[in-house]
């Protein structure tokens, strides 16, 4: 039965990865109306009848959020009879398809009535946050075997601080970068790290403010997830999962700062954007899972102040009994 669903779960949490890749393919491409204003049909038509590069793409997009969708939605079932004794099981399992419900629903809307590019760029962290919540259902169900310590760890507070900071922040990041994509603004600066390279370095329009404010939002995240990785690395070198789990968003960051810069190098060459696509999307979820297990170890840290307290208690007890007989 475990087999089977980790199979499953792994497929699944592919297969949302291909629904944020394929978002990202149809922005870059300009094909969200490659279909028309048409939803669910393209163009009107069950089959379309005159195709086109953007209609393969929309339609291609489409047809891998349906089947996905329904996959999540098996996976949610599934894992809640299976592992519903784990506490965060029955959360993620909501919160999965919910939110990729309110993905389908927001990109049905922009088809059939349009919507704002600022509108338009919240689409891109609402599936984030489906596809975080599809990644931790599987490695709750891969958890179930104890093959790796994840349940009893104990993390001091400014860890915990920072990680729950960067992943509020990081939304600041992917909406930004969204919002670059929706408003065509990825090349108006041509140069980088500055717009122009040269004495002028504040943005002379929106579209400039844009990107550079993308920018300097990356980099700060940058430099956040390096600081914590280096507390990491000092206090928690003990602690593989927390450990390899800051080494690997460390990674993650860098990757997609250095995509970014080769998505104006290469002049918008669109593999480059889509592995910077992937690699935010792969961030977002290793770091959903340190916020996970952030929530573990106050609980941890809880329950071992209780039984500190009831220990000097007992103590207590023993040495006022022990002078009551003496």
């Amino acid at each position: 039965m475990h087999r089977a669903l980790k199979w499953f779960a792994v497929l699944t949490t592919v297969g949302m990865l291909l629904i944020l890749l394929g978002g990202a393919l149809v922005t870059k491409t300009e094909s969200g109306m490659g279909c028309g204003r048409s939803w669910p049909l393209c163009n009107g038509q069950f089959v379309p009848t005159q195709i086109t590069a953007e209609l393969i793409i929309e339609l291609a997009h489409r047809l891998v959020s349906g089947s996905v969708g329904l996959m999540v939605l098996i996976l949610s079932i599934w894992s809640w009879r299976t592992i519903g004794h784990i506490r965060e099981t029955k959360f993620l399992s909501l919160l999965s398809f919910f939110f990729l419900l309110a993905q389908g629903l927001i990109g049905a809307a922009a088809v059939i009535w349009g919507q704002s590019d600022f509108v338009l760029a919240l689409h891109f962290g609402i599936s984030l946050i489906s596809f975080a919540s599809v990644f931790l259902l599987t490695l709750l169900i891969f958890e179930v075997d104890k093959k790796f310590e994840a349940e009893k760890l104990v993390i001091d507070k400014r860890v915990r601080f920072h990680i729950q900071g960067i992943m509020m922040y990081s939304f600041i990041v992917v909406y930004t970068g969204a919002l670059v994509r929706h408003t065509n603004a990825s090349l108006v600066c041509k140069d980088w790290p500055l717009c122009t390279n040269s004495a002028n370095l504040l943005p002379d329009n929106l579209y400039e403010w844009v990107q550079m404010g993308h920018r300097a939002a990356a980099g700060l995240i940058f430099l956040w997830v390096a600081y914590a990785t280096v507390l990491v690395i000092r206090n928690h070198k003990h602690q593989k999962v927390l450990y390899w789990g800051w080494i690997s968003s460390m990674a993650l960051v860098f990757l997609q700062v250095i995509a970014g810069a080769f998505i104006i190098f290469s002049r918008l060459n669109l593999y480059i954007a889509l592995g910077h696509a992937l690699f935010i999307s792969c961030f977002f979820g290793v770091m959903s899972y340190m916020l996970l297990l952030s929530s573990r170890s106050r609980k941890n840290e809880n329950a071992l102040e209780q039984a500190a307290t009831t220990f000097r208690e007992r103590e207590e007890r023993g040495v006022a009994n022990n002078a009551a007989a003496q």
